[in-house]
């Protein structure tokens, strides 16, 4: 490529939003001459990346296609630095992620609208785009789903024990809450369910946006994907974004000049680089704070203060339990037992099932508090209970889930058989916030602060899934104890030590007594233990601007034309689940307006009068 190229748009960033922005817009008018430059490497046809078992092998320290973000040592944390990974590969996040298919609630989608003043992005105008891109292949005739979409749900090609095992135990233990055939309707929570999956049900592939946007698009040479470089800056000029200055990521291109590139723009700039890497681009090219960019010496240019502020995450924990040898579980697969790959990988070919079309989620609960429930959590979250989630019934609190295998630092001796029961904080409270560090050194460490139990509420909720998790778990028929060293330290003769079990305890056993000591013991537990769950958002939030917002709701930055952001940095409010169906809603949303700012025809599909009804 020459030093100076000139493209009708630029995408500063190929994660699943720029690449579903992309995708749509080169099948709308393949005249359109559009950059994509993504820092990261390209994903085509790699087996890690479309068999769904495989996504823990992109959180390994030597991983190539995830970007680790380190915190600052947080007093939250006991003093530890979080670490939170973020997609660095031509798709992002949907080329890594754990493939689980999980929707926000609509009242979520609501207050973007309502609560943030964004016209245009409540449940009712998004449902249409939330259909659009998917075909659902779980059940026919479902109104919220959609049937024609690019990206597959299913259940995958696989249905580990356990996932069967904790549906049929919950239905036992919690006679509250029942059953449902669909944990994603947008409308309903609180009831257990099968989880769905980004998994082509036919081939057994993983559902992510470059095999099924733009590598089917790969004859149109207006359409130039360009793996493996980093985006300095945006090059404003006049108040108008004109281009981008990028180089050469020297771990996929060693061999590439180190000067920096310029590609000029005609019509628009847009960045798609996620919650970390948009603000970081915005704060080098001179829209931010005074404080910030004086610090690091950026001149600015556009005073926008709530550039890299608004961090939110999830705060997630997986527990790990002793399973069943007879069991069938992703352990074998996480520790790369070659030849138990290889076996799987023949079935996998055949007729895409086994077990590497699944990613081991197999059931769960979007769980909201019972009255009994909020006095075992405590008076911390009385206030956040009232104020937030009681007005609102489809919100949950809680996402829990049974895994089948264990993630993170594994016990000593391999081929052990595990399963996890997790959970994340749908919506904390704590916020975090991301800096620049350098004007000009791209890789330089962010100032990172995400904030994890910087908030009391959010402790008290932790402290209630550890206790309602562990009852499921010592529940389920391949039950054999604890992992002892991924739990509280227990004192031996507290009634919740942990250690081997022989079997499960009956399912109507009475649950588990702790004391205060034993309370104590668990938030120590949570303090070392709570990681992200990798759903990075908020950084550069649609918001009204005197409110510290940074994009308007056409996803325009305040005070520079010709310049969006379209990626999960800009949702100004949390969502009730697994951020990458809201990544690509994004991506979708934003393809139609930027389509009418271009005057591109578009189709979007009008939804069911219904559903619209009842939004």
């Amino acid at each position: 490529m020459s030093s100076h190229t000139t493209h009708d748009i630029i995408i500063a960033g190929g994660g699943t939003a720029g690449c579903v922005l992309a995708g749509r817009l080169a099948a709308a008018d393949p005249s359109l001459s559009i950059l994509v430059v993504e820092a990261g490497p390209t994903t085509r046809d790699d087996p890690l990346h479309t068999q769904p078992a495989r996504y823990l092998h992109h959180l390994r320290p030597d991983s190539t296609t995830v970007k680790f973000n380190v915190g600052r040592e947080s007093a939250a944390l006991g003093g530890r630095a979080p670490v939170v990974p973020c997609g660095q590969c031509l798709g992002g996040g949907s080329s890594v992620n754990f493939a689980m298919y999980t929707r926000a609630a609509a009242s979520d989608y609501d207050d973007w609208a309502t609560v943030y003043g964004n016209k245009g992005w409540s449940a009712a105008d998004l449902l249409p785009l939330l259909r659009k891109c998917e075909t659902y292949q779980v059940h026919p005739d479902k109104p919220t789903h959609g049937y024609s979409g690019p990206l597959k749900v299913s259940y995958g090609g696989f249905y580990p024990e356990v996932g069967q095992e904790f549906l049929n135990t919950a239905a036992q233990y919690d006679r509250t809450r029942g059953l449902t055939d669909d944990v994603n309707d947008l409308f309903d929570c609180n009831k257990y369910g099968r989880w769905q999956k980004w998994i082509d049900l036919k081939t057994g592939t993983r559902s992510d946006v470059p095999h099924n946007y733009i590598y089917p698009q790969s004859e149109n040479k207006n359409l130039e994907i360009l793996t493996g470089y980093h985006v300095k800056r945006v090059i404003i000029k006049n108040g108008v974004a004109i281009g981008i200055e990028y180089l050469a990521n020297k771990r996929f291109n060693p061999n590439a000049s180190s000067d920096v590139i310029t590609a000029l723009a005609r019509r628009q700039v847009v960045l798609s680089a996620g919650a970390f890497g948009s603000p970081a681009i915005l704060e080098r090219s001179g829209v931010g704070a005074a404080e910030i960019l004086k610090k690091v010496g950026v001149r600015q240019i556009v005073d926008l203060p709530g550039v890299g502020e608004n961090y939110q995450d999830h705060q997630l924990l997986l527990v790990p339990y002793v399973s069943a040898r007879s069991s069938h579980t992703l352990d074998e697969v996480i520790e790369d037992n070659k030849s138990q790959i290889q076996t799987w990988t023949k079935q996998w070919e055949e007729n895409g099932s086994g077990l590497l079309a699944t990613n081991g989620l197999e059931a769960g609960i979007k769980i909201r508090p019972s009255r009994k429930d909020l006095d075992v959590i405590g008076h911390e979250f009385h206030r956040r209970w009232l104020d937030y989630y009681a007005p609102a019934p489809d919100k949950p609190v809680l996402w829990i889930a049974v895994m089948s295998s264990l993630s993170g630092d594994r016990p000593k001796m391999a081929g052990g058989k595990y399963y996890s029961v997790g959970w994340y904080l749908q919506h904390p409270t704590s916020i975090g916030r991301v800096h620049i560090t350098s004007a000009n050194d791209v890789e330089a460490a962010a100032d990172f602060h995400p904030g994890y139990l910087d908030s009391v509420e959010d402790m008290a909720l932790h402290k209630w899934g550890y206790k309602r998790t562990r009852e499921y778990a010592r529940r389920l028929p391949s039950y054999r104890g604890e992992v002892a060293e991924r739990h509280p330290a227990f004192s031996s003769s507290s009634k919740g030590a942990v250690g081997k079990h022989e079997g499960p305890v009956p399912v109507l056993a009475p649950d588990l007594e702790y004391s205060p000591e034993d309370d104590r013991a668990i938030e120590d537990y949570i303090r070392k233990a709570v990681a992200t769950a990798w759903h990075s958002l908020g950084t550069c939030a649609m918001k009204k601007r005197e409110d510290g917002g940074v994009v308007d709701a056409r996803l325009n930055v305040y005070g520079v034309k010709n310049l969006k952001v379209v990626d999960l940095s800009v949702c100004p409010g949390n969502v009730a689940a697994n951020t990458y169906s809201t990544a690509v809603l994004v991506g979708e949303k934003a393809a139609v307006i930027v389509a009418q700012d271009m005057g591109i025809a578009m189709d979007h599909d009008a939804g069911i009068p219904a559903i619209k009804a009842r939004l």
